[in-house]
């Protein structure tokens, strides 16, 4: 017992350190990139353009109709058959990126949809062009609406990183299989990883309550 406690202790640290330097940073990042790509699929998606939404369309249905696994497995597996190589670090941040922004696309769409359209007229009233108008009066309104199923994205996201580790990357995860596979502690390591992983979200969740409590004074 005292010997499992002792390795417990041992390979926290590097556990901790995996998650501060490659989960968190990799879900950080990949999360960022991740808005960015579903605000322009979302504008799409609301497009009047049916090819233009057609294509939007069809992304989400991709993204949301794959495993993400899956999706990992062909940007770093299956793109050096048609000689394009990418290193582990950015096929991650690859792949999820470009399934955030599947998922993120319909709660953004939603939230823009949710604006009433009098807030548009506003805009034009005034002298806002659309493009203004949306950016100015629409996504504003719209964010209050999205951020917190956006946060549940993020918690999501950030446990969904361990997957990495089937491409080789180094984050907390990957640092537990490899303690685990010289010390074959394996139900130890996996149980700290899992606790390590329920304390980043417990601490994700309650900055995600904190933002609703702030948000509900100007929700109407």
């Amino acid at each position: 017992m005292d010997s499992l406690w002792q390795l417990a202790l041992d390979s926290l640290w590097p556990m901790v350190s995996g998650a501060l330097t490659a989960t968190i940073p990799l879900a950080i990042i990949s999360f960022a990139l991740g808005l960015a790509v579903a605000l322009m699929v979302a504008l799409m998606r609301i497009s009047t353009n049916k090819v233009v939404s057609g294509i939007a369309r069809g992304y989400i249905s991709i993204i949301r109709g794959t495993p993400l696994l899956v999706q990992l497995f062909v940007i770093f597996y299956g793109l050096p058959s048609v000689g394009i190589t990418i290193d582990p670090w950015p096929s991650a941040i690859i792949a999820f990126t470009l399934n955030v922004g599947g998922y993120a696309a319909e709660i953004i769409r939603a939230a823009i949809l949710s604006v009433p359209g009098g807030q548009w007229e506003a805009g034009y009233t005034i002298g806002m062009s659309k493009t203004r108008t949306l950016y100015k009066l629409i996504l504003p309104q719209a964010a209050r609406v999205a951020i917190p199923p956006l946060s549940n994205t993020f918690i999501s996201l950030v446990k969904d990183t361990s997957l990495a580790s089937m491409i080789l990357v180094t984050e907390m995860f990957r640092r537990a299989q490899e303690i685990a596979a010289t010390t074959y502690e394996f139900m130890l390591l996996y149980m700290e990883a899992a606790a390590i992983y329920w304390v980043i979200c417990l601490v994700l969740s309650a900055v995600q309550d904190r933002m609703e409590s702030r948000l509900e004074k100007y929700v109407a």
